[in-house]
């Protein structure tokens, strides 16, 4: 088995295959939040190895990692798996936490497995490269293949992740929503909360897709409430210009001013290890219409659809990316490379190094040129406070101007 650890291949088929397909045994699990087109990379994982390599032994571990000790396994074969990509969530059930990378390198010893596909978020991916390096440790042969998952699209590397195209897609009925109640009434805004926990891709997307929104804000870019320039300020503006007004907040933004307002800062964390975050629309709704309370008659909608948007079924061009995904995983854990993530990278399927995968998170660059593109849509304000603006510099530019 190839065990050199390389820094990028093109993904596909291999001359030479490493593994004799009656002797493997593969199993299948998915890990953390759900995500539109889990059941897709099962269903086409099953189909690759059945179809393209007559493997007959798939496993589904069912509950996410802790599965592979705390629960039992299913049975995966193409009837099982037929018609499972047209329904949302995914057949093997899936749980945050439960990695203990001795009892799971265990239970893979005593069942016999020699492949394992990991579905999971930047945390999986993690949790994948340790089970990885255990196996490695024990010389045991054993290949260990990660399809990236991440509905907020930051994993870093890769082009985007499977299920962000269907969530920026069902972004829209909620924006649309909000912008029918924020028209339908006098000084009406819809307020709209989306994924993105540290990075603002679905709320970036879904403002540009949209073009209803007046207002996105997302965790990579600080905004403020009060004084000249701020938030309160730019409603105001554009409640009297146009009488109604959509704001997008991703989950993630405002965070550092809601821990201000309420003296804490919560440091508790999830079992996936990501900190609890505090309901920030929820929070600023209340902050809006405190303010505007004496000075109009407001009617705020809040909206939050997160749950709804996870869990429906992928759309056509999430679905052909979870198809090429499965079949990249299944040719390269078959020719015998191992400790990788699968993943578009500048157009083309590649395989990556799990520790290439797990070194940072992708984050919105409020500096280039998709977000200058926002601003230009919504015409809001970056924002800034002026103690953030730095006066002009001989030249006649503005020092620290965006570089759009």
């Amino acid at each position: 088995m190839r065990m050199t650890q390389f820094l990028k291949r093109r993904a596909g088929p291999r001359q030479r295959v490493y593994f004799d397909s009656d002797d493997v045994v593969a199993c299948i699990v998915t890990c953390g939040g759900l995500c539109p087109g889990l059941n897709t990379v099962i269903r086409e994982i099953v189909c690759g190895l059945s179809y393209m390599y007559g493997v007959k032994k798939i496993l589904g571990i069912e509950g996410g990692y802790r599965g592979f000790y705390a629960r039992n396994t299913i049975d995966l074969d193409l009837k099982t798996v037929n018609d499972i990509h047209k329904r949302g969530g995914t057949i093997l059930g899936t749980s945050r936490g439960g990695h203990d990378t001795t009892k799971i390198v265990d239970s893979i010893q005593d069942r016999g497995i020699n492949q394992v596909y990991i579905i999971g978020g930047d945390g999986s991916q993690k949790g994948a490269a340790a089970i990885f390096e255990e196996i490695r440790r024990r010389g045991l042969k054993v290949a260990v293949a990660g399809i990236p998952k991440t509905i907020d699209n930051d994993i870093p590397i890769i082009d985007r992740s499977f299920g962000f195209d269907t969530a920026v897609e069902e972004a829209q009925r909620a924006i649309n929503a909000a912008h029918v109640e924020a028209t339908s009434f006098e000084n009406g805004i819809g307020l709209v909360k989306l994924m993105g926990r540290y990075s603002g891709f679905i709320a970036m997307y879904a403002t540009l897709a949209s073009r209803d929104v007046d207002c996105c804000l997302i965790p990579e870019s600080p905004f403020f409430l009060e004084s000249k320039g701020g938030l309160f300020e730019f409603i105001g503006k554009r409640l009297k210009e146009n009488g109604h007004m959509v704001i997008v907040i991703a989950e993630g933004a405002g965070q550092d001013l809601l821990s201000e307002s309420n003296e804490q800062s919560t440091t508790l964390k999830d079992a996936s290890g990501n900190k609890l975050l505090q309901d920030v629309g929820l929070w600023i709704s209340q902050r809006i219409k405190d303010h505007f309370a004496k000075k109009m008659t407001l009617n705020l909608k809040y909206i939050d659809p997160t749950y709804m948007i996870r869990a429906v079924p992928s759309n056509a061009s999430d679905n052909v990316c979870c198809t090429l995904l499965a079949q990249s995983a299944v040719h390269g854990v078959m020719a015998g490379y191992n400790g990788f993530t699968v993943g578009l990278v500048n157009g083309r399927h590649t395989y990556i190094p799990f520790y290439r995968i797990t070194e940072k998170q992708n984050k919105v660059v409020i500096t280039d040129r998709m977000w200058a593109r926002l601003l230009s849509s919504t015409n809001q304000p970056s924002f800034m406070k002026h103690d953030d603006i730095h006066e002009p510099n001989h030249s006649g530019g503005e020092a620290g101007a965006m570089n759009w």
